[in-house]
């Protein structure tokens, strides 16, 4: 009787202290993301999540992997750029605070009306999900994502997290950033891209790896009034 009523007590003690290593690892992982944070609020990403992500992706497939990535300053940029993306991907950027509760409950609403279900994330999450995990949609990702949004968004100031998106996102296979995605689809610099070219970019945004400019001239023409709706 008594070797059984031990064995509870052994399980009990080994989830409980399982539990507590996966905690730690948790805290440890968002704390080293925080700390990865605050060195981007003055340097560039030498390289992120989602990169690793194609660079590993392509050695399990045996296909040769090329990144195209060239960090740049700010002002390399065409104001069009971030203009277009801010009115592609999360028309509310400078109002929320890291995650967008009123474009999530919109999308919900949506959904329940059946709609297809669409992306709510606002370009801070997309940020953290870049810099520090994959593109699989996990849920456990949603986990570290949200309290990761809002530590950016009090540790960097939202011109920063919107040139540090501009400057990692992926823009076409082992594409990354807007001076490498502005060479890759119109061969020029960023800081000369057209309003319409920058349009362009944000269209593929939702889908880098398979859509091009080109090809997304419908789309494109949306963002292009909704940057009219904006300002802009």
């Amino acid at each position: 009787m008594a070797k059984r009523s031990r064995r509870p007590n052994i399980a009990i003690r080994f989830l409980w202290k399982l539990t507590k290593a996966v905690l730690l690892l948790v805290i440890s992982y968002l704390i080293l993301c925080l700390l990865a944070l605050t060195a981007y609020r003055y340097v560039t990403p030498p390289i992120t999540g989602v990169q690793l992500q194609r660079m590993v992706e392509a050695r399990v497939a045996g296909e040769s992997y090329q990144r195209q990535y060239h960090p740049i300053a700010s002002d390399a940029i065409s104001q069009h750029l971030p203009r277009a993306v801010v009115a592609a991907e999360d028309g509310r950027f400078y109002e929320h605070r890291g995650v967008d509760w009123q474009a999530v409950h919109e999308a919900r609403t949506e959904f329940q009306q059946g709609a297809r279900m669409r992306g709510a994330s606002t370009i801070t999450q997309q940020l953290v999900k870049n810099l520090f995990f994959t593109t699989h949609r996990l849920h456990i990702r949603k986990a570290f994502e949200i309290p990761l949004a809002y530590g950016a968004e009090v540790i960097l100031p939202k011109d920063r997290i919107l040139f540090l998106y501009l400057t990692v996102v992926e823009w076409g296979p082992a594409v990354f950033g807007a001076e490498a995605a502005s060479r890759h689809h119109f061969g020029i610099s960023a800081s000369e891209l057209t309003r319409r070219q920058s349009a362009g970019l944000a269209a593929c945004l939702p889908a880098p790896r398979t859509r091009t400019p080109q090809v997304m001239t419908r789309y494109t023409g949306i963002i292009e009034r909704r940057m009219e709706q904006h300002g802009w």
